[in-house]
């Protein structure tokens, strides 16, 4: 039988993820299914410490009496980073950027390195603890990053680091990557959950101290998410997601926390032979080089963040050659691909689900928001009936299960890209247009006729838009 006192002294567990406290640790948390967020909390039967007030380390100061010059950002000199950012960095800001491996993170920072030392900003400090010099040295030559003001080191211990800083004095510090460095004075595996929260507030500790801007470089798991603790995302000031396909040259850069700026910004990059370049006018990628209408494919006008990019949605419907029809989607959201294609077979009377269907986008974007239903509704219809929709036509709206049309956020911005790059009729959902937007006028000709006015027809139902371009 246990003493009273001896379970008074048992330790207790709680999991940092979600605060599940189990009987006896575990390597895996019941609830929230997290590995290796079980930690030892301290003796269950804990003295309550009182709290008192103790001496300040900077006094409160008026909100009016503090300047905002020192905390301007300062650009990186990567315009396409700097738009995500909300204009560059911050003095002081701490960066988590995670992406895939071979995604081309360590390709990208070591330009912004380059970047910063030729602009005159002072050091860049590259860390890595998973590359030697030599190898980064190489990345440097192809790329063209060198610059007396550019400092490489490898290191894997966070004692190490910190000494590097200490010598080299940056303006700029780069860490590659943060699930690598490792606390001598930490318990736990490499890249665990305990090294990796104590390095990451060591290293915000040393930006916030010294002015200095940070990026950190961050690993993730098989289902894309950040590899480490939550609390990592909640100790940086941004965190940005570096997304691409491996066989596709498009990179996206996307925000999904930024405490000095527009956390909906996305960031366009191609990935060539020479590095990583930004690329402020994508909509060329997105669309294919097929000058002649076929059937089958529809332009739309995708919203990421706040930029609207010009996209091609492609279908091909098939002849199912004996079992079950199949279903491909690439690029899209494939519930909602789903859904399109009952609305059109239900209200354009077009048989579908004894036919194969293929679904996809161009130039490797993805698509998932509602706004390019309508374009994918009309490939579809297209590629079914083998009959091409009229050149140089926009289709922007989203479809309702009772077939008709619904706005969609942005309208005014996807209508002055698309007439911006020459597509003169542009398909909407009734009033999706402000008044102070672009001309609205009525359908005078033949879609695509080529006419220089922009011609927005307000379609109320998908037979509607249907019986209007495919006859």
């Amino acid at each position: 039988m246990v003493s009273p006192s001896a379970r008074a002294a048992r330790p207790a567990y709680k999991c940092i993820e979600c605060g599940y406290a189990p009987p006896r640790w575990l390597g895996r948390c019941p609830e929230c299914q997290s590995w290796g967020s079980v930690e030892q909390s301290g003796s269950a039967a804990s003295v309550r410490a009182s709290t008192v007030a103790g001496p300040v380390t900077t006094a409160a100061t008026p909100v009016t009496a503090l300047s905002i010059l020192p905390a301007a950002a300062q650009p990186t000199g990567v315009g396409e980073l700097d738009r995500v950012l909300g204009g560059g960095l911050v003095p002081g800001v701490v960066v988590l950027l995670a992406g895939e491996p071979g995604v081309g993170k360590s390709t990208l920072l070591l330009e912004v390195a380059k970047q910063w030392t030729v602009d005159g900003k002072g050091r860049a400090l590259v860390v890595s603890g998973e590359e030697s010099v030599g190898q980064i040295r190489l990345r440097a030559e192809r790329i063209g990053a060198r610059h007396n003001q550019l400092f490489l080191a490898a290191e894997n211990d966070l004692s190490a680091a910190l000494g590097q800083v200490e010598a080299v004095s940056p303006t700029l510090l780069i860490i590659d990557s943060v699930q690598t460095i490792r606390c001598g004075a930490t318990e736990g595996t490499d890249g665990g959950v305990s090294q990796v929260r104590t390095v990451a507030a060591a290293l915000s500790a040393v930006a916030k101290r010294r002015d200095l801007p940070t990026i950190l470089v961050g690993h993730v798991t098989k289902d894309g998410s950040i590899a480490g603790p939550r609390t990592l995302e909640h100790l940086v000031d941004v965190v940005l997601s570096f997304e691409g396909e491996r066989h596709s040259a498009l990179r996206l850069l996307r925000a999904t926390k930024n405490r000095f700026g527009n956390a909906e910004e996305v960031g366009c990059f191609a990935l060539e032979e020479t590095g990583i370049v930004g690329v402020p006018d994508p909509s060329a990628m997105f669309v294919s080089s097929q000058r002649a209408p076929v059937p089958g494919t529809c332009l739309t006008v995708a919203m990421e963040g706040t930029r609207p990019l010009v996209a091609e949605v492609q279908a091909l419907v098939n002849e199912t050659s004996g079992g079950p029809a199949r279903r491909a989607v690439s690029g899209l959201d494939s519930s909602r691909v789903a859904l399109v294609q009952a609305v059109v077979e239900r209200h354009a009377g077009l048989r579908l689900s004894d036919r194969d269907l293929f679904a996809a986008t161009v130039g490797g974007v993805r698509i998932t928001e509602p706004a390019a239903d309508l374009a994918i509704a009309l490939a579809i219809a297209s590629a079914r009936l083998d009959k091409a929709l009229p050149g140089r036509v926009i289709a922007i709206g989203e479809v309702g299960l009772s077939g008709e049309l619904r706005r969609v956020r942005g309208l005014s911005r996807r209508i002055a890209e698309a007439s911006r790059l020459g597509y003169h009729t542009i398909i909407v959902p009734p009033d999706g247009s402000p008044a102070n937007g672009p001309t609205r006028t009525e359908a005078s000709g033949p879609a695509g006729s080529g006419s220089d006015a922009t011609d927005v027809r307000e379609v109320a139902t998908l037979a509607a838009a249907l019986a209007a371009l495919l006859g």
